[in-house]
């Protein structure tokens, strides 16, 4: 993503309701882009008969928006200055989004489709998407409509996901996008590469794609192939710097998923879709998120050559400011399936907390935080826990671990507890209580965090570079 800042990027994950243990579909991701950068979470009330125009604070772009708008949560930015950079959620049509994943096109494309400076970028796309869409697919529709009608002015990854499907949708030059289905006994891993792969135009069922998109690349002699559509090789890029920065994290992914298989992680010719060894959790989802190349020599935190420990940009870092896995269980009515687990933060150094979709609110914590340290504010609580422990990781990383594995216990006993009540209710009632639960949910988090930083403050006294051992016969 681009904020007008230091660029960063992004990790996502995707996978299909016959990969996991339950049935769910997943898609999920760290949003990285500036260390100190607080997120919001917002719960937006559907609205009738009120029709708005959006104008983006980033770039200017415009597009009227339609008068019936879903209820959806997601989580802003703390300021607009640079647009709303709303990121992710859920619609009350059982939908969620994630958007996005930077990447990168070409030259010689974007030669013969530049980017659209006032065109749709990341900072609006769940804004005008998420709330008048009813399935992923109509999702990847109506982002693709307006990609071609307005333009782009960057390359993206979008995902999205509904209880039956899930897509992955990318932006490969000024009008043009792709998406393809994930197929439901599999998943992709993607890092800030434009990843799909081969185009198959005759089946609509797992494949969409901009109108005139073949003509497009034929008329300008864009494919490099003597046969078929990789819209990768055609669109993408293929430097150094891919190979250092993005497709280490891809290999990281698939190596944890799929341990038999031996690749290169500076390898361009990483598969985008894999099926997994094993059925997939959300703890799976949840662990490489916060991974850092563990037990490779490339784990910053590790004790590798030194050449190599930083050698591969690591999944979870500094620069992480919120990690979203997007869960829709099955056979659930929507304010139950659909859960916003949400860590805030350093994703290796945070917890991921549960959000009923049924909830109306959110913990006050969660709405406040700018920039500057703030001790009410929720990002600044899971992030002052990441820095007290990084000058000191040896002595405080495993009370890190301990704490963030009492704190998934927890709230797996609470989502079992919450689901089977909340069954029994409906209406205002349920949406009181999962407000209720959730808000709960959300301090329990807090509160654990609050207790962990008190401790390291504490400890910390004692490691100070200045402490000298008196000896006790003086």
């Amino acid at each position: 993503m681009n904020k007008g800042f230091d660029f960063s990027a992004c990790t996502s994950i995707l996978v299909g309701k016959k990969a996991t243990l339950d049935g769910s579909t997943f898609i999920a991701r760290n949003e990285d882009a500036k260390s100190a950068w607080p997120k919001h979470m917002k719960v937006h009330e559907a609205q009738t008969a009120i029709a708005s125009t959006f104008v983006s604070n980033a770039n200017g772009f415009k597009i009227e928006l339609p008068a019936t708008k879903a209820k959806y949560t997601a989580t802003p930015e703390w300021t607009d200055e640079f647009g709303l950079f709303e990121e992710d959620g859920f619609n009350e049509y059982g939908v969620a989004m994630s958007a996005t994943e930077s990447a990168y096109a070409n030259s010689r494309v974007l030669s013969c489709d530049p980017y659209v400076e006032n065109g749709i970028s990341e900072e609006a796309m769940i804004t005008v998407v998420l709330p008048y869409v009813k399935s992923a697919r109509a999702g990847v529709l109506r982002l693709g409509q307006i990609v071609e009608e307005y333009g782009t002015s960057e390359s993206n990854g979008i995902l999205f996901a509904d209880k039956d499907e899930v897509w992955y949708m990318e932006t490969g030059s000024g009008h043009h996008w792709v998406a393809q289905r994930i197929p439901d006994d599999c998943y992709a891993v993607v890092a800030n590469q434009l990843a799909i792969q081969e185009i198959d135009f005759t089946d609509s069922n797992n494949f969409l794609w901009s109108s005139g998109i073949q003509e497009f690349v034929n008329q300008n002699h864009l494919n490099p192939a003597y046969e078929g559509f990789n819209f990768r090789n055609i669109f993408g890029t293929h430097e150094l710097s891919d190979e250092i920065y993005s497709t280490p994290r891809v290999w990281y992914g698939q190596k944890y998923l799929n341990p038999s298989i031996q690749q290169d992680p500076m390898s361009e010719e990483l598969p985008f879709i894999r099926k997994a060894e094993r059925l997939i959790s959300k703890d799976d989802i949840a662990y490489i998120l916060s991974s850092h190349f563990q037990n490779t020599p490339y784990d910053p935190l590790g004790n590798g050559p030194k050449e190599l420990k930083n050698k591969f940009r690591p999944i979870s870092l500094a620069k992480t400011q919120e990690s979203h896995i997007l869960q829709i269980r099955p056979n659930l009515p929507v304010n139950l399936a659909c859960i916003q687990w949400l860590a805030l933060g350093v994703t290796a150094q945070s917890v991921y907390v549960p959000f009923y979709f049924g909830a109306t609110d959110v913990h006050p914590a969660y709405k406040s935080g700018q920039q500057t340290h703030d001790f009410d504010s929720a990002y600044w609580v899971y992030k002052l826990v990441g820095v007290l422990v990084d000058p000191h990781y040896l002595a405080f990383g495993r009370q890190l671990k301990d704490t963030q594995k009492q704190l998934d216990i927890l709230f797996g006993q609470k989502i079992k507890e919450i689901d089977q009540y909340a069954n029994t209710l409906s209406g205002a009632k349920q949406a009181s209580y999962l407000t209720q639960k959730s808000i709960e949910l959300q301090e329990l988090g807090l509160q654990k965090y609050r207790q962990l930083a008190s401790s390291l403050i504490t400890q910390a006294t004692e490691l100070s570079p200045l402490n000298y051992q008196t000896d006790a016969n003086l």
